[in-house]
Parts: C-alpha cells; sequence; structure tokens
C-alpha cells in the first residue's frame, strides 16, 4: 500500500448538534452533501486499489458524491458505538458525570441496539481495518466516521486507541496516512476541501 486517505463523512443534524451519534444510520443534510460533493475534485484523477466505506448511509452517501462509486461495505468502519450515550450531548452527559471525557471515561451500556463500546474495542476493529489496507497495493481509500477514524490513526501510528483524543476531525474533510523511510506518518491531516488534489 502506498498511502492510505481517510475521509469523514459530511455534516449529518447529530454531528451539527454535537450529538453523539455511533450506530444510528442519520441521512446528511444539506451542508453534508455539499461538503460530500467537495470531496469529488480533490480526489479526480486519483485510481484507488481498494475503497472502504462504513455500512452507515451517511459514510455512503459521502462516498458516492464524492465520485467512489465502487466501494466496499466493511461493518468494522461503524462508528464507535455509545451505548447509553448515543444521541446524547457532552454537556448533558456532564449533569450527570461531572467532568465526563469520552476518550478517558468511556460509555455506559445502552439497549440492544446499543450495548456500547471501549475504546479498546474500537482500537481492535481499526487494527483489522489497518491489516486489511496493507494488504492491498497502490492507494485505499476508507470513508468513515470521527471518532473511528481518530482511534484508527492512534493505531496506524502504533499508539494506544485513546490517543485518537489528539487528532480532531471535522466532518467533509480528508486526511492521509502514509510512509516515510518505510515508518508510519501522518502526511496531511483535517484538511478542508479547497479543490487542490491530494
Amino acid at each position: 500500500m502506498d498511502e492510505l486517505i481517510l475521509l469523514r463523512h459530511g455534516e449529518t443534524e447529530w454531528s451539527r448538534d454535537g450529538l453523539h451519534t455511533g450506530l444510528t444510520d442519520l441521512p446528511l443534510t444539506p451542508k453534508g452533501e455539499g461538503q460530500a460533493r467537495a470531496l469529488a475534485p480533490v480526489l479526480e484523477g486519483k485510481s484507488f486499489s481498494l475503497v472502504l466505506s462504513s455500512p452507515a448511509m451517511r459514510a455512503r452517501r459521502t462516498a458516492e458524491l464524492a465520485g467512489l462509486t465502487r466501494y466496499e461495505i466493511d461493518p468494522n468502519l461503524w462508528e464507535w458505538d455509545y451505548g447509553g450515550y448515543e444521541g446524547i450531548t457532552t454537556p448533558d452527559i456532564r449533569k450527570q458525570r461531572a467532568g465526563w471525557y469520552l476518550w478517558r471515561d468511556g460509555v455506559i451500556p445502552g439497549d440492544a441496539g446499543h450495548p456500547g463500546e471501549t475504546v479498546e474495542q474500537v482500537g481492535e476493529r481499526a487494527d483489522k481495518v489497518i491489516e486489511r489496507a496493507l494488504q492491498a497495493e497502490g492507494t485505499v481509500v476508507l470513508v468513515a466516521h470521527g471518532h473511528f477514524l481518530r482511534v484508527l490513526t492512534a493505531r496506524w501510528l502504533g499508539l494506544p486507541p485513546q490517543n485518537g483524543r489528539y487528532f480532531k476531525l471535522d466532518t467533509g474533510t480528508v486526511s492521509v496516512l502514509g510512509f516515510e523511510h518505510e515508518e508510519h506518518a501522518i502526511a496531511r491531516w483535517n484538511a478542508p476541501v479547497s479543490g487542490s488534489p491530494i
């Protein structure tokens, strides 16, 4: 593999409003669709050996609007399962748990549809995605979610999954992971789309 391009999906109502959105399957907002379309010229002219998308409609729609019509669904790319914090903002969680911080304090179990995951479990899924990407030749694209891609980046660098907290990632952005002298590195991070090729 030459490089790993990370696309965070475009805006949804919940991402806009700061609600934790793990397994809830929400569509893009009009702004999110615009963000996804803006990715197309950035990717134009590049060939990809493997394109993987989260099963979530917000990720699949981002891939399609970005011109990535040939992609595979990889369930390991789902966002962090926030359990009982699904659909709740950080300020609201802190009314019950003062000073709560996802990366340090984790989530509580929710209903059967949202049992919750530890950051280590998210890291295990990220490791599987990285292993699959490294088997490909050329450039690989992942279309997924903010917290998941942050965990994946930490794992790419050989860091504990909790260190994903250091990599802020906005909706509709492009990041690139690659190599420097055969060592894993970040080539570009959280880049807003400007139309310039990557």
